[in-house]
């Protein structure tokens, strides 16, 4: 017996990790040191970056966002989802991504999805400067059913020591701002899965007038990455904190964000105002934000000095062209 016969075809494997090499290999940074294949990815730090470099790590995955990609047969968009998800957790403390790792498992290696998923990763490492530099991908039959997969990714970032955010120098009074996410981005799939495709009966090709999309083309919208846009005023040291509003959405992550924790000696807390997008001056309630349905909830979050609101509304433009007032701590 053979391990084809198991299940296993080593020469699809093989043909798939040459699809991965290639895509992989777009992303290399000067830190990268050897090629994928290796048992361990090596990866040198620029000691003159950073005068105390520290890592920022963490481990995500896309949810049942899958399940829409696996229906509609578009696989890139989740690999891209994957990579800005997890850039964007290390973002909260301030950290720029180094190098992604990602882990990839199917019943039955599919060449052609492999390396959609990889191209997604690849597109998203390359536009934020990070390295995909390894990973896993396993075929193992009798595990998953025909045609479904599981995906996860693992990213390390560096932040000067001095430059970490960690939420203590949020202040009373201090305003907080949002930018806006592109729909669900990889959060709360289970619930509109169930809504649209058991209980309102929709195909992924049921067009939708109220958001002007074919349903699944609507439920696949990519996962914003917010570094490009946050780059500049972390650098100059304009943030106080940083929340990225994931599972559990602004009050869930506002606290396990870390800043709530740090600030509890001086009381600090969020209030959040309706009208998001709005001018302070509308009507204030206390820990209410919208984001269910198909309302795009604020992803990101940032309190800042209201003195610096000047500044900030000139440069850079890119996060005011996005960002709205919500409220203030």
């Amino acid at each position: 017996m053979k391990y084809a016969d198991a299940g296993v075809d080593i020469a699809v494997a093989d043909a798939a990790k040459q699809r991965i090499r290639h895509h992989a290999s777009r992303t290399f940074t000067p830190g990268v040191l050897g090629g994928i294949g290796g048992f361990g990815a090596l990866f040198a730090l620029d000691n003159k970056k950073w005068k105390e470099p520290v890592l920022v790590s963490s481990a995500d995955g896309v949810g049942t966002k899958l399940k829409v990609a696996m229906a509609t047969g578009v696989h890139s968009t989740v690999g891209g989802d994957l990579v800005n998800h997890c850039i964007n957790d290390i973002l909260v403390q301030g950290a720029e991504p180094l190098f992604f790792l990602d882990y990839l498992a199917m019943g039955k290696l599919d060449p052609n999805v492999v390396e959609q998923l990889v191209e997604g990763m690849s597109r998203a490492c390359r536009k934020a400067g990070c390295a995909l530099i390894g990973g896993e991908t396993a075929e193992m039959p009798g595990f998953y059913p025909p045609g479904e997969y599981d995906l996860a990714g693992f990213i390390v970032g560096g932040v000067d020591r001095k430059k970490i955010v960690t939420g203590k120098n949020v202040k009373p009074g201090d305003t907080l701002l949002a930018l806006p996410s592109a729909g669900l981005h990889t959060n709360g799939y289970s619930l509109a899965r169930k809504l649209v495709f058991e209980i309102a009966k929709l195909k992924p090709d049921t067009y939708v007038a109220e958001v002007g999309n074919k349903i699944g083309a609507e439920l696949l919208k990519p996962h914003l990455c917010y570094a490009p846009a946050l780059k500049d005023i972390l650098a100059r040291g304009w943030v106080s904190a940083l929340a990225h509003i994931t599972g559990g959405g602004i009050p869930g992550n506002l606290q396990v964000s870390g800043q709530a924790r740090q600030n509890r000696r001086r009381r600090a807390s969020a209030i959040i105002q309706h009208g998001c997008g709005d001018d302070p001056g509308g009507s204030t309630a206390k820990c209410e934000a919208s984001g269910s349905g198909f309302e795009a909830p604020a992803r990101k979050i940032l309190p800042h000095r209201p003195h610096r609101a000047g500044r900030l509304r000139q440069s850079p433009r890119q996060v005011f062209r996005l960002a709205g007032f919500v409220g203030r701590a």
